[in-house]
């Protein structure tokens, strides 16, 4: 009897283990399946540097043909481009990632497009475009670069004194041509050339002469006046006025003509400024003062507003918190109900000031200043018609300096805004991020107190307490 209840005793044991066996194995192997089907992690870092942006989530949820990104390099280096890459095939079932080894596989290297300036290639239809290092800005950009194939020109006019493009100081306007360019656009500047009066015409003294037949060129997406510190002449005016008035789309960015310190004020360009009148944006003659001090976070005084809330428009609707900065910026006064449909898009807070005059070493009266809140940025859009413009009260926004900021978002509004005005409004969202350089600082005085710390006081308080336990318990 002893012997037949042991048995079924271990019998029972044996089955459970088994059972406990099949279970363990039953559960690890749904683990794997999950997560090799659902594979999901958290990114912690502060500026989400390994996840992908905003920007690069809606291109490629809305591709709608199949793409191949294609990394070559050493093997050894394969988990490197699995890191990016990997995350573009996740979102998208039409996203399709390979690695090569250019030294192991030349023919299927070179049958992929093999470039040794470009690590990345991405062909979408046969449509090769290269990223020139494994980033998601490269990456995203050649993947835009690849999937829009329609020329898309943005004209910068040039001649009156208007930032360049080809300038890379801290003034000009280098980068947002870099941003351009990565999201396939085509950059240029266009002058409206001085040309001899028709016979029996005459020019002003020190005005330079201008036909009456200058045009924009038909092939000028968008044109963007980058504050011009000269005046336009009437013929420039009336060709700009003309392209948009059919169909065309501007930017135009105007400074301060108030003489602001040693900084000379920029011409009036009165002919301009009543032609944005007749649109439905005035540009008022005054300098907004931010009064919030949220601007010190960066350095900036009050004559650099700050703004971080935006109204509702397809150009800010991604900006959510991210913080734009508007140098010696003037304010706008918006009415719809002409010709166009105005909008704001960037407005001040109420501890904002504008004042139309600046006394010796930057004074202003502030019993003399209007209350904000003010706005610095509108956009518009022509009813029954396609022509749209946007109008900021400085041009200074988009300089090297603001848009070369990381922190700041004025590169997303610029490339959101030239993505509206050219019709691109899947493009409009958050541009990829760059890793940030997390620096520690500490001064000597703290580096002293960390050394003490830890060489001397955490121990002895260690020792302290265990020679007090000790003595506790004698």
């Amino acid at each position: 009897m002893a012997r037949e209840w042991m048995k079924k005793r271990q019998t029972k044991y044996a089955a459970y283990a088994g059972l406990y066996v099949v279970v363990i194995l039953g559960v690890l192997t749904a683990a794997n399946v999950l997560a090799n089907r659902y594979d999901k992690s958290y990114d912690s870092t502060k500026n989400k540097q390994f996840s992908l942006s905003d920007q690069t989530i809606k291109i490629v949820k809305g591709l709608k043909q199949d793409v191949t990104m294609t990394y070559f390099g050493g093997e050894d280096t394969f988990r490197t481009g699995r890191d990016l890459l990997d995350r573009y095939s996740d979102l998208s079932p039409r996203v399709h990632a390979q690695y090569i080894a250019p030294d192991k596989n030349p023919q299927k290297a070179r049958a992929a497009g093999y470039r040794s300036d470009s690590p990345v290639i991405v062909d979408v239809a046969g449509r090769r475009e290269g990223a020139k290092s494994v980033t998601e800005e490269e990456v995203t950009g050649a993947l835009i670069r690849a999937t829009k194939t329609t020329e898309r020109n943005v004209c910068f006019v040039s001649g009156f004194g208007e930032h360049s493009i080809d300038d890379s100081d801290r003034n000009g306007y280098s980068f947002v041509k870099q941003l351009l360019d990565r999201d396939n656009y085509k950059s240029r500047a266009i002058t409206f050339k001085p040309e001899a009066p028709a016979a029996g015409g005459t020019v002003a003294i020190g005005q330079k002469p201008v036909t009456a037949n200058v045009s924009v060129p038909s092939d000028c997406t968008v044109i963007v006046s980058g504050g011009p510190q000269e005046d336009y002449p009437q013929p420039v005016v009336d060709a700009m006025k003309t392209y948009v008035d059919k169909g065309g789309r501007a930017m135009f960015m105007l400074d301060n003509v108030i003489r602001i310190g040693r900084q000379e004020a920029a011409a009036e360009n009165a002919a301009l400024t009543a032609v944005l009148t007749g649109w439905g944006v005035t540009v008022n003659k005054d300098l907004v003062l931010d009064g919030s001090g949220i601007g010190q976070l960066f350095g900036f005084g009050p004559e650099i507003p700050v703004v971080m809330q935006y109204e509702s428009h397809q150009i800010t609707s991604p900006m959510g918190r991210e913080m734009t900065a508007f140098e010696l910026a003037r304010s706008l006064d918006l009415k719809s109900g002409g010709s166009f449909s105005i909008d704001k898009l960037v407005q001040t807070s109420e501890d904002s000031l504008a004042v139309t005059e600046i006394g010796p070493g930057g004074q202003v009266d502030t019993k003399k200043a209007k209350k904000g809140p003010f706005t610095l940025m509108a956009a518009g859009r022509m009813t029954g018609a396609q022509g749209r413009i946007v109008v900021v009260g400085t041009s200074i926004w988009a300089t090297n300096t603001f848009v070369g900021t990381r922190q700041l978002g004025n590169r997303d509004l610029f490339v959101n805004s030239i993505n509206w005005l050219s019709n691109d409004e899947d493009l409009i969202s958050i541009l990829p991020k760059s890793p940030e350089d997390q620096k520690f600082d500490i001064t000597t005085a703290k580096l002293n107190t960390l050394f003490w710390l830890c060489i001397f006081i955490f121990p002895l308080g260690v020792v302290g307490f265990g020679l007090a336990t000790w003595w506790k318990r004698r």
